[in-house]
């Protein structure tokens, strides 16, 4: 095996094991003694990968919002139609914010940890970019009313992230399919 292979290896590791304890304690009841022992490496292998904890803690983020990512594009890519490919995008990422791993790494620590700023910007980057170009194609073929895509953007996903937010608190298990029937008559009212 090469060094940058070893590198890799020991990196996925890492983030694996890391991973792993955030989404069982949360990052604040983790220690890096406890993610390097678990990842039988030293120390020493964490710091020549990672500038500490939170940089850890960054790149376990990055991998669950790459995740939920992948799971909306696969719900939006499933049907044709442009007002069924938002809609089926935005009901795969409620639903794949109800798994517990994902709220606590994604929704509730990571903005903790990160800060509110670099959370946002991360998010962005993985998810609301997608529904950007999502809104775009429906505004230019006039299914939504003509209108400055950004504000919508950002309205549309801080909606989606406090309904997660609010999700990962609930204990009733009908409020998913609540959330998701409120959301679908909220985006009706957008159509031309």
């Amino acid at each position: 095996m090469t060094r940058a292979e070893q590198r890799e290896r020991t990196r996925g590791t890492l983030v694996d094991e890391g991973r792993r304890l955030f989404a069982a304690r949360g990052y604040g009841d983790v220690g890096l003694a406890e993610i390097v022992q678990a990842a039988g490496v030293t120390k020493g292998a964490l710091y020549h990968l990672f500038d500490g904890k939170a940089d850890l803690f960054r790149a376990v983020l990055e991998q669950v919002q790459d995740e939920v990512g992948r799971a909306v594009e696969r719900a939006a890519d499933a049907v044709e139609d442009p007002w069924a490919r938002l809609t089926e995008g935005c009901r795969a990422f409620l639903t794949a914010s109800t798994d517990p791993d994902v709220q606590r790494i994604m929704l509730v620590d990571g903005p903790a940890v990160l800060g509110w700023a670099q959370w946002r910007a991360l998010d962005e980057a993985a998810s609301a970019r997608h529904l950007a170009e999502a809104l775009t194609e429906l505004v230019e073929k006039g299914v939504i009313v003509a209108q400055p895509v950004a504000p919508l953007t950002h309205l549309l996903s801080g909606a989606m992230n406090e309904a997660a937010l609010w999700l990962a608190t609930s204990t009733e298990p009908a409020d998913l399919q609540d959330t998701l029937d409120a959301l679908e008559r909220m985006m009706a009212a957008l159509r031309a």
